[in-house]
């Protein structure tokens, strides 16, 4: 069973921009799954979604970017699970380097 992990990055940026600025770094996601690397991504209008492939687990990333946020939702699987808090502090403090 996957253990979601939401977050709200805000920005001033606009979709554009942002979705530019996600467009060069979003594979430094990956940094944080030991081993981490982007195996698959994709635009869905302006929605990125992706596979973060480490530590021999596959994590669901989706970042739906709109007009003042990002809202970032990561799928642990169960393994990873015990993770998911640190990982939420992790992503909330550093997350919004992505948008600069």
């Amino acid at each position: 069973m996957s253990q979601p992990i939401e977050v709200d990055l805000p920005h001033q940026l606009g979709v554009a921009a942002a979705r530019q600025r996600i467009e060069g770094g979003f594979g430094k996601l990956a940094d944080y799954v030991p081993g981490g690397h982007v195996a698959e991504h994709r635009w869905d209008g302006d929605t990125l979604h992706f596979i973060v492939e480490g530590m021999g687990q596959r994590i669901a990333v989706r970042l739906e970017v709109a007009e003042r946020n990002v809202h970032a939702v990561f799928d642990l699987p169960g393994f990873l699970a015990m993770f998911a808090e640190p990982l939420r502090q992790k992503l909330q403090k550093d997350g919004p380097k992505l948008l600069e």
